[in-house]
């Protein structure tokens, strides 16, 4: 039996949980640059060695849920089928982030106005940001594999995706979370649905024929004409 399933048993918060929480009240009430892991396995009543088993650095412990909604978010994706709007497809996989932000708005206000105070935070926010924005671009780009420049208009709507999704989350943030977050991404993610959407997926282009012109003196045998041709398209 896991330590999380043996304390869930307790009705106490699980280790995980708990460790989310003790850093959170220690970077309010001190800031983040002042607290460190072992202050914050002290409060946890837990072990560093606990803490590492969850969280490979201090930084990791600001975004918890990130791993897991990443991993949902590809799962997603690659469940879709190829007769899903690629377009429609991407901007519903970003919901999934929106929704891990709306389980808990109070904790998404907290780490939004700690990322702002830290530059390092922040930093490695645009790292986990960039990733959402690979996974959605690596799918589009499958789906456009047959298109000309099918790898830009890829990478341009995961972009435009990306931006319009962290548009509304941002706004909906600043104000301490108010309101329906899902209303504003809906319709930031409506504009990029009307730039991009509903544009149909050709297939696969068709490759031109070759065409060969053989030049030949008049009168020659047709099985040298045949060799002539065969040794052009390499087959002799």
């Amino acid at each position: 039996m896991s330590s999380e399933k043996a304390e869930a048993g307790t009705g106490k918060p699980p280790m995980r949980d708990a460790l989310v929480a003790a850093a959170f009240q220690l970077f309010l009430e001190r800031g983040y640059e002042q607290t460190t892991v072992d202050d914050i396995v002290a409060l946890a009543g837990v072990g560093r060695r606990s803490f590492f088993r969850y969280f490979p650095s201090k930084e990791d412990v600001v975004f918890p849920d990130h791993e897991r909604c990443l991993a949902d978010m590809t799962d997603f994706l690659a469940d879709g089928s190829d007769d899903d709007e690629p377009v429609g497809r991407v901007c519903d996989a970003a919901r999934l982030v929106l929704r891990m932000y709306a389980e808990n708005p109070t904790f998404s206000v907290q780490r939004y106005r700690l990322t702002q105070q830290v530059p390092g935070l922040r930093a490695y926010e645009l790292s986990v940001v960039w990733r959402y924005e690979r996974a959605l671009a690596a799918y589009l780009r499958r789906r456009f594999a047959a298109c000309r420049d099918g790898t830009l208009q890829a990478d341009v709507i995961a972009a435009a995706v990306v931006a319009a999704h962290n548009n509304a989350l941002r706004s909906w943030l600043r104000s301490d979370g108010q309101g329906e977050a899902s209303a504003a991404v809906d319709r930031a993610l409506a504009y990029v649905q009307s730039a991009f959407g509903g544009v149909p997926v050709p297939p696969a282009m068709e490759q031109p024929e070759d065409v060969v012109v053989v030049v030949s003196r008049r009168g020659a045998p047709l099985w040298r004409v045949v060799q002539e041709i065969e040794t052009t398209l390499g087959r002799g």
